[in-house]
């Protein structure tokens, strides 16, 4: 049996997701030493030590010609707080990729759900692989505030009610929202990173377009501002080339 609550929260919105990089190894020049180590052998661990914009053109040929394990040596772990939706998305991506979620059997969910911000894109327009998102009116966007927020109140009132009866969490947890805040830690490196980007955010430079979803796109790009400035030559590449990963 569940603990009884000891108070009794009251559900909070937001409109934004957290992104945090709170931990790396991951530069230009893990690129370098492990592209190089196939015709330097032991001495590619030089490049260590060197500065790697002498080799900004090695990572762009790598990037281009879509030698990608070079881009594997190195790791990135972020805290991400977004709705549970979004994580569902996210789990998609399995190869090169490790998750940690905060778990709704092992402790009592905060009451924090995902509301659309009036720059939220509300309507979509055209058919399904040739669609757009336009902005909603002012009657979708307050409709969408006060049912979505109305909702959310309800089903945490019956998950409280459930945890002090007695139910355990992990019973009582089925009558929230998919809207409900989750957070985990994600660990990758960039050619994994470079995937993902590639299909959840949209980009001007993008050799194939992409339609992600907004909120998955959020993370997406706080993540990719951290990545740029660990690997900036890396980054650049991968925007020169189309956005694709190797």
């Amino acid at each position: 049996m569940s603990d009884t609550p000891t108070s009794d929260p009251k559900p909070s919105f937001r409109s934004d997701v957290t992104v945090e990089l709170v931990k790396h190894s991951a530069s230009d020049s893990d690129v370098l030493w492990a592209a190089r180590v196939s015709t330097a052998g032991e001495q590619s661990l030089e490049e260590l030590q060197k500065d790697p914009e002498r080799s900004r053109g090695l990572i762009n040929y790598l990037m281009r010609d879509r030698h990608g394990s070079p881009f594997e040596h190195n790791s990135m772990t972020f805290f991400i707080s977004a709705p549970i939706f979004v994580f569902r998305e996210f789990m998609r991506h399995r190869v090169g990729w490790s998750y940690n979620e905060e778990s709704g059997r092992y402790r009592e969910l905060e009451p924090v759900f995902y509301v659309p911000g009036e720059d939220r894109k509300l309507v979509q327009q055209g058919r399904p692989g040739k669609y757009e998102f336009v902005a909603g009116t002012p009657a979708q966007q307050a409709l969408t505030a006060r049912v979505t927020e109305d909702s959310y109140r309800q089903a945490y009132e019956a998950y409280q009610e459930m945890l002090a009866a007695g139910v355990a969490r992990e019973v009582a947890r089925t009558v929230l929202p998919v809207g409900l805040f989750s957070s985990m830690y994600a660990t990758c490196n960039a050619r994994s990173l470079m995937h993902f980007l590639g299909l959840r955010t949209q980009h001007e430079l993008a050799k194939t377009p992409s339609f992600p979803q907004r909120e998955i796109e959020m993370v997406g790009e706080r993540m990719e501002e951290h990545w740029s400035k660990l690997m900036p030559l890396t980054h650049a590449a991968f925007n020169t080339n189309g956005r694709v990963a190797p």
